[in-house]
C-alpha cells in the first residue's frame, strides 16, 4: 500500500490521548504481522484506568539494523475548521490530506510501514524494527513502558540499531531536542459567601509563591547558564499558568492552581529549579508536585551516525528542535536521531494537513535508510 493509504486508515482510528488506544494498537499489530513481523504488545492502564497498547515489531534476523519509533495517540480536535467532514474523516484537498493526525505523526508511520512492505525477508541481512506507541502526547507514557518492558527494546539497544524517531521534520535531520519539566502547586482553602467570614481565599497563600515563579522565570530568561544558543528559541520558555477554578466572583476560591512547564536543553541540571520552586511552595504552606519529567535528546553532530544519516538525506547539515519526543525514554539507544515527513508547524492546528508529496519523499527516504543499513 501506499504511504496515503495507510496514513488515511490510520486516521480514522480516533486516537485522542484520553481515550484508549486499543483499537488502532490492534491495527498497526495485524498490519505488521500481515509484512512478517514478529511482534510484541506492551499493555498498561494510564493514571485514569483507561487501557492503551504499544505495538513492537521486528522483521529480520540478528541484531542492528534500523528501529523506528512512533506514537499512535493524537491531541484533541475540538475545534475542527470544516463542517465537510471531520477530524477523524480523512480528506485529500488538492496536494494535502487532511485530518487529526495525518501529520503528528500517522503519516510518518505510514511511511515507514509503506517503506518497509517493499522488501522481501530474503532482502534483509539485518533486522527492522517498527515500534508504535501510546501516550506520546501526554508525557511519553508508553515509550515508558517500552523501555522497561519490552524484549525487543533491549535487543535494539544491545545491537546498537540505528534509531529513528518519525516526528515532523520535514525530513530534516535533527540531532537534538529539548527536554520537559513541570510541576504543580495547589494551595487549598475554603468556599464561602464573600461577604462573610467563613471562607479562605485560596489565592492569597499562592500569591507570594508566584512572585518567586517570576523571579524564577526571569532568571532563566536573563541568565547565560540557563541558554543554549543551538536552540531557537534559546532558553528553556519558563510557562506559568494559574487558575483558581472559581465560577463566581462572591465566593471565596477554596483552590488555587498553578502549573509551571518549561523545556531543558542538553546538560542542564534543572534540579536547583526545581528545588527553589519546592522550597517556595513549602513556605507558603502549599502542595506540590513534580510532572512532566522527560531528557532533552542529543547526538553529536559530527557522530559517524549523524554523518552518515545526512549523505542518506541528501542534507548539508543537521538541526535542532524546541519540541519532545518519546526519544525522551529512549536514552539507552545509542544512536538516536528525529526524522520524519510533515511540517511541525501544521501539528495540533484546527485543520491538521500533510502535503502529499511529504508522504511520498518520506517513504522513499525510509526505504533508502532500510536498504542501507538492513540489507
Amino acid at each position: 500500500m501506499k504511504a496515503l493509504e495507510y496514513d488515511k486508515e490510520l486516521v480514522r482510528f480516533e486516537s485522542t490521548s484520553v481515550l484508549s488506544n486499543a483499537s488502532i494498537g490492534d491495527y498497526a499489530e495485524k498490519t505488521l504481522k500481515r509484512l512478517g513481523f514478529a511482534t510484541e504488545r506492551i499493555e498498561y492502564e494510564d493514571a485514569g484506568g483507561v487501557r492503551k497498547v504499544n505495538v513492537i515489531g521486528k522483521r529480520g534476523e540478528g541484531t542492528g539494523g534500523m528501529a523506528y519509533f512512533g506514537h499512535t495517540d493524537v491531541v484533541p480536535a475540538d475545534p475542527w475548521f470544516s463542517e465537510e467532514h471531520g477530524p477523524f474523516e480523512p480528506t485529500v484537498q488538492g496536494d494535502r490530506l487532511y485530518g487529526r493526525g495525518s501529520c503528528d505523526m500517522k503519516g510518518s508511520i505510514a511511511c515507514m510501514l509503506s517503506a518497509v512492505e517493499q522488501f522481501s525477508p530474503a532482502d534483509l541481512k539485518k533486522p527492522v524494527y517498527i515500534t508504535c506507541t501510546a501516550d506520546e502526547e501526554v508525557g511519553y507514557g508508553g515509550a515508558t513502558q517500552v523501555a522497561e518492558r519490552s524484549k525487543l527494546y533491549a535487543e535494539m539497544v544491545e545491537g546498537e540499531s540505528n534509531g529513528i524517531i518519525g516526528e515532523p521534520t520535514m525530513l530534516e535531520v535533527v540531532h537534538a531536542h529539548k527536554g520537559t519539566c513541570g510541576f504543580i502547586a495547589t494551595s487549598r482553602g475554603r468556599a464561602a459567601h464573600s461577604s462573610t467570614r467563613e471562607g479562605l481565599n485560596a489565592n492569597l497563600a499562592m500569591i507570594p509563591f508566584l512572585a518567586e515563579m517570576k523571579t524564577l522565570h526571569e532568571e532563566t530568561e536573563s541568565n547565560p547558564a540557563w541558554k543554549n544558543d543551538e536552540f531557537d528559541p534559546p532558553t528553556m520558555s519558563w510557562n506559568i499558568g494559574i487558575n483558581d477554578h472559581t465560577k463566581a466572583i462572591n465566593i471565596t476560591p477554596p483552590q488555587s492552581v498553578c502549573t509551571v512547564y518549561f523545556r531543558p536543553m542538553p546538560g542542564m541540571d534543572v534540579t536547583v529549579l526545581v528545588e527553589r520552586a519546592q522550597q517556595a511552595a513549602e513556605k507558603c504552606g502549599i502542595e506540590f508536585r513534580v510532572a512532566g519529567l522527560g531528557n532533552p535528546v542529543y547526538a553529536d553532530p559530527g557522530s559517524s551516525f549523524i554523518q552518515e544519516l545526512l549523505r542518506l538525506a541528501g542534507k548539508e547539515a543537521s538541526s535542532t528542535v524546541s519540541y519532545g519526543t518519546d526519544g525522551a525514554k529512549f536514552q539507552a539507544m545509542k544512536k538516536l536521531a528525529v526524522l520524519g515527513p510533515g511540517d511541525i508547524a501544521q501539528a495540533h492546528t484546527h485543520d491538521e494537513w500533510i502535503a502529499l508529496e511529504q508522504l511520498e519523499r518520506g517513504t522513499e527516504l525510509y526505504a533508502k535508510l532500510i536498504r542501507h543499513w538492513c540489507c
